[in-house]
């Protein structure tokens, strides 16, 4: 499917949007769920990752397709390492065959796991065959990939002697490593993160049954932080449903935007935005802690015309495409100026966009949401529209909310 957004205002100023839970603690509190069936989860993600880990979570399948779910393969490689007995192939998108696992499947494998490559050394599709894991230490490099390090943390709790992780140099996305932390502490799991060692304690044997609220999800949140800095001052959109101090690394929007004009008030449950102004400068942001909106960011800045230079991106090249690249291919087509390297990216200041482009998503959900609020400057498409259910499915729904001219 592919939609046509016609230049586009927000026709309510003061409009309101429920969003569903955080594709990443849900996706953590099903494989904690799955390891303790004691827990119970509110708010679980309408996501279509989530539901692939449910999925995968309760088959009885011996092949199992998480299709472009990064995060399931990661998570669900170190679940079924554990299940003693179970034989499981997990395999997924053609895309997904070319994203690296090795540093997940070498740090198993030391554990004393059994799982081997069916294709290309390196990446999926794996052969797992579960194993009770004894070995609890293991060092893996820090700068890879934070869900390598969550896949093992969560394991953690069940293997006999627990875990005891060492990060050798500079980490990255700190805060989705103590979004993990923080969960296995709510279910009651002991844990210690100190200088580059995280260790992780078996779970105690209690009768309590811990019921988890999933939080909204913040990434989700960040298209609409771009839609309030491209609209004019006076606009207000609310957002539920938020904490003040969420365990989510995104929730840094409501700083960053600060300096697009946006204010964020806090509520019981909820966030409001309102655009205050519309006097903005050069922007220079180190997103190593929350890569996932750097595609967001430097739309916005398009859109505001002006320049921003963003590092700490070294993990979006082995995302659902690499979306560096994405982004300077789709930046260039509406007239922007772009330079890329290996872990960073600088825009230049464009003042006029061209009109009618056709905005190509690579099987990327952030790549068709983050160009949307673009609606609000000029005309464009936006091909295979539907890549947003991977984690936002109901988008397009809450854009004509907002008053976006959307039409199929």
């Amino acid at each position: 499917m592919n939609v046509v957004l016609q230049k586009s205002s927000i026709a309510n100023l003061q409009s309101s949007i429920i969003i569903t839970g955080s594709k990443s603690e849900s996706n953590r509190l099903l494989v904690l769920q799955a390891l303790f069936p004691e827990i119970t989860i509110k708010n679980l993600s309408h996501s279509d990752d989530t539901k692939v880990m449910q999925h995968a979570l309760q088959t009885s399948e011996a092949i199992i397709d998480i299709h472009h779910a990064g995060t399931a393969m990661r998570f669900l490689t170190a679940y079924f390492a554990t299940q003693d007995n179970k034989k499981v192939v997990l395999t997924g998108s053609p895309r997904m065959k070319e994203r690296p696992i090795k540093i997940l499947v070498d740090a198993l494998n030391i554990l004393g796991s059994d799982i081997s490559y069916l294709e290309n050394k390196g990446c999926p599709p794996l052969q797992i065959n579960g194993q009770k894991i004894s070995k609890n230490k293991v060092t893996l490099n820090a700068n890879v990939s934070s869900q390598y390090i969550s896949a093992l943390l969560l394991i953690a709790p069940k293997l006999k002697n627990g875990l005891m992780l060492t990060l050798q140099g500079e980490i990255t996305s700190v805060p989705y490593i103590n979004m993990t932390l923080d969960l296995l502490n709510q279910i009651g799991v002991k844990t210690k993160f100190e200088d580059h060692v995280i260790t992780v304690f078996p779970k105690a044997t209690k009768s309590e049954k811990p019921t988890i609220v999933v939080e909204s999800d913040w990434s989700s949140a960040s298209y609409f932080y771009s839609i309030a800095a491209l609209s004019p001052v006076g606009t207000q959109i609310t957002l539920a449903s938020y904490k003040q101090h969420s365990l989510q690394g995104d929730s840094v929007l409501s700083e960053i935007y600060k300096d697009f004009g946006i204010e964020t008030r806090f509520n019981d449950n909820s966030i409001v935005l309102s655009k205050v102004t519309n006097n903005f400068s050069p922007k220079t942001y180190n997103l190593n802690n929350s890569p996932d909106i750097a595609q967001t960011i430097a739309v916005t800045c398009l859109g505001l015309g002006i320049e921003c230079e963003l590092s700490g991106l070294h993990t979006l090249k082995i995302k659902e495409t690499d979306r560096l690249e994405a982004l300077k291919i789709e930046i260039e087509k509406l007239g922007g100026q772009i330079e890329i390297t290996e872990d960073a990216l600088h825009l230049m200041p464009c003042k006029n966009l061209n009109k009618s482009v056709s905005i190509d998503t690579y099987n990327d959900h952030r790549m068709a949401m983050a160009f949307a609020p673009l609606a609000l400057k000029t005309s464009l498409k936006i091909n295979d529209a539907n890549v947003v259910s991977k984690s936002f499915p109901t988008f397009w729904k809450d854009l004509k909310t907002l008053g976006f001219k959307i039409s199929k």
